[in-house]
Formats: structure tokens, sequence, C-alpha cells
């Protein structure tokens, strides 16, 4: 890869992480491609030179918060045990939580959001989450594959709520 190339990258990625902070702390719709590029360090036309719109930069920073919870289950999922494995994934998801907060607050905002490509994306993330965990149960002879699947993603759901709420007392066991 060229020079020229890792920069453009590594400036994509910048502008995406900027975004989420953003997006997670003032929401899509008061946010402004000004505030992601004051919060990347660059100008905004260098925001418009990746992302046309700002409906695009928030589908990419959707895409990279669920790329991060399916790359960190497939990692469990190769390493794990079959007795190990729910709560090998439950704890990643946590560790996701604790040091990737922004990221959880972006998609449970956009739980909300009705603008279709928004939408689809969020549809396109749980179903990719919910294949890869439903595979690996059923590959794992994990009985009641299906409904321990919808569980654990139920929890994950309460997870987030604890989490942006405050209410740790919701996850005691």
């Amino acid at each position: 890869m060229a020079k020229d190339d890792t920069i453009s990258v590594n400036r994509r990625t910048d502008i995406i992480s900027a975004a989420i902070e953003v997006f997670a702390e003032t929401g899509y719709y008061r946010t402004t491609t000004a505030q992601v590029a004051q919060r990347a360090g660059i100008s905004q036309p260098y925001v418009f030179r990746f992302f046309a719109t700002k409906e695009a930069l928030m589908l990419a920073a959707l895409e990279a918060s669920w790329a991060r919870i399916a790359e960190s289950f497939c990692q469990v999922i190769a390493t794990a045990s079959p007795n190990g494995l729910e709560q090998e994934l439950i704890t990643a998801y946590e560790e996701i939580l604790t040091a990737h907060k922004p990221e959880m607050l972006l998609q449970m905002q956009a739980q909300t959001m009705q603008e279709e490509s928004i939408r689809e994306a969020m549809q396109a993330g749980f179903r990719e989450i919910r294949g890869i965990v439903l595979e690996a149960f059923q590959k794992n002879a994990i009985p009641n594959s299906e409904e321990r699947t919808l569980l654990f993603l139920a929890r994950g759901m309460l997870c987030n709520i604890s989490m942006a709420l405050g209410l740790p007392e919701l996850m005691k066991s």
C-alpha cells in the first residue's frame, strides 16, 4: 500500500472514530459534519472527501461498530470450548461495552431512527451477530440453540440499557 493510501485509510478511520464519539454525545440529528471535523482535527471539506453526506458517515460508523462485535465474537468462537462459549461471548461483549461505550450508544440511538438506510444497517448488523452466535451454538451442540441465541441477544440489549442508564443492578444474576 502506498504512503498516500495508508494516510487516506488512517484519515478515514479517524473521521469515523470522531463521528462515533460526536454522534454518541450529541445525537445524529444535532451533530454536524463541522463538529466531526473539529473532533478529528481536520477541515470540514476533508470529511466530505470521504463521506458525501452525514448519513453516509453514520452508516460507516454503524458498520464499524457492528464489525467490532463480529470480529470479537469470531475470535472467541475460534478458541472457546463448548462449555465456556456462551460465557466467553458475554465477557467479550462486556469488554466492548467498557472499551467502546460510544459505539453502543450510537447503536442504541440508531435503533429508533426511521431513515431507511440506517434501519437497514441496523437490521443487517443484528442479523449478522445473530447468525454468528446461532451458528456457533449449533456447531457446539448447545441445547436449544435458537432460544439460547435469542436470550443471549436479549441479555446484550439489557447490558446496553444498563450501561446507558448507569444501572449495573440490571445485570446482577
